[in-house]
């Protein structure tokens, strides 16, 4: 299609260790996204987080994909965990004009808002979301007059992509905070990536059905992820840059920006308003050029 932009059509997985700013980046990455004329949906997959309707300034969140579905199996629902069975989604492609208005919203800019699920009201017993990240690696959302580029954000740290999430997305980005944990979280991320791109087959040893192992591996194999980037955030000074940049390094990562410390984000989760961010509009440009850029190479 004559001036399709670069992302239209992709799916962009954003990860990181609990508390590092993933929703922050998601709400924020989305609305320069939206500025620059991409049509954006966000998919929220994190299991137990309830603020990124708030975050795009929505006033109350869509209710669960997992409805949808069928409920989780845990419950005595459709959606099974995809450890357990890899079996893609049924109907995973879904068209946003034919989808009941109550399981998606979108905001004055018109990002549109998807979620996959919460486990916090599923009760005793519940507690596995497996299910729900079965919905975040499959689902696919078409628009009537429109590509999009989607946005999933993933719970904190690292069980979904070893749930094999990876697999449907064609970029991953880590949002790595100044910890110790963020840079271990970033190293098996870019560890796990490589291995994907390999042909590393997952374990299976737990499936007993020869067909499940076979659907496994196919998946991995077949497996759409281009290329991990990484995204230093909450950096007080360039002190605190220098020393994250150097650990990461010895880990083969380089950060393709780094985002300062900005304590009105901060008073905007305390007080339920919209994340906005214009001290970190360069950096996230250079985000939006390092994916454009990826993506013209891998055509």
């Amino acid at each position: 299609m004559e001036g399709k932009k670069k992302l239209t059509g992709t799916r962009i997985g954003v990860f990181g260790k609990g508390g590092a700013g993933k929703s922050t980046l998601v709400a924020i990455l989305s609305q320069a996204l939206q500025k620059q004329g991409y049509d954006v949906c966000v998919i929220d997959a994190d299991s137990t987080n309830y603020g990124l309707p708030q975050a795009l300034g929505m006033d109350s969140p869509p209710k669960s994909l997992l409805d949808l579905y069928g409920g989780m199996v845990f419950s005595g629902g459709k959606v099974t965990c995809p450890v357990d069975d890899p079996t893609p989604l049924i109907n995973a492609e879904i068209n946003l004009g034919e989808l009941p208005w109550q399981y998606y919203v979108q905001n004055d800019a018109g990002i549109t808002l998807l979620s996959a699920g919460k486990i916090g009201d599923r009760g005793p017993g519940a507690g596995c979301d497996g299910p729900i990240a079965k919905i975040s690696r499959d689902l696919i959302v078409h628009k009537e007059d429109s590509e999009s580029v989607t946005l999933i954000d993933f719970k904190a740290g690292f069980e979904d992509t070893a749930r094999g999430v990876l697999t449907k997305l064609d970029y991953a980005i880590v949002v790595v905070d100044p910890t110790t944990a963020s840079v271990e979280i970033a190293g098996d991320m870019r560890l796990m990536i490589d291995k994907i791109k390999a042909d590393v087959l997952p374990a299976t040893v737990h499936l007993e059905n020869p067909e499940l192992v076979a659907l496994a591996n196919k998946l991995f194999i077949e497996a759409s992820i281009k290329e991990v980037f990484f995204i230093l955030n909450k950096i007080p000074d360039t002190e605190t840059e220098e020393y994250l940049r150097v650990k990461l390094a010895k880990k083969g990562i380089e950060p393709v920006a780094s985002i300062s410390t900005q304590p009105s984000i901060t008073t905007a989760w305390l007080k339920g308003m919209r994340i906005q961010s214009n001290n970190a509009k360069e950096e996230i440009q250079k985000v939006i050029d390092v994916l454009e850029e990826y993506t013209d190479d891998s055509l």
